[in-house]
């Protein structure tokens, strides 16, 4: 699958999908083959960080 490209909907979606499926955002990015480097470096371009306490950007 191809993740969204515009930080707002990319945050939206990567929020949801840890929440609802995966327990860190390292097994979001193995099971759909992607990188976590990448999605940091984009959400943290509209000032989001991953925060694996709650396992979620804000």
């Amino acid at each position: 699958m191809t993740l969204p490209k515009d930080p707002i909907i990319l945050l939206s979606y990567i929020n949801t999908q840890l929440r609802d499926n995966y327990a860190s955002l390292a097994e979001f990015c193995s099971a759909n083959d992607c990188s976590a480097e990448d999605i940091c470096r984009n959400l943290e371009a509209i000032d989001y960080r991953y925060d694996k306490d709650t396992n979620q950007f804000c």
